[in-house]
């Protein structure tokens, strides 16, 4: 069985951030060995936690999660309202054109939806 499944972050606030996080780290504790898809997506204002000092404390994390193959994603369109500058977002970021079409064509592919 291989697992597949998007954790979308919509809101910039840490303790959901956090959240969202462990729930990743807690699903790949849970299926060890097995191969996995995940994504986790940030759109809306959360695209700043993935830059600048608002990324310190998860920084850690954040790479360990990608070294295990989980791919962040961060809404282009995001950035550009919310004025975060794609040089401040932490390494393992892909900026993709707009988050939105980003879940529906994730769900399209039979991603699991997560909403921390």
């Amino acid at each position: 069985m291989s697992y597949k499944a998007v954790f979308h972050v919509d809101q910039r606030d840490v303790q959901v951030f956090n959240l969202a996080l462990n729930n990743v780290l807690n699903l790949l504790n849970a299926i060890p060995g097995q191969e996995h898809e995940l994504f986790v997506l940030l759109n809306g204002p959360a695209v700043a936690l993935m830059a600048g000092a608002d990324v310190g404390p998860f920084q850690e994390r954040i790479e360990e999660l990608a070294g295990k193959g989980v791919r962040f994603q961060v809404c282009a369109n995001a950035l550009h309202r919310f004025e975060v500058s794609r040089e401040d977002l932490t390494g393992p970021c892909e900026v993709i054109p707009a988050g939105i079409v980003g879940l529906i064509d994730l769900q399209n592919q039979g991603f699991a939806y997560i909403k921390p």
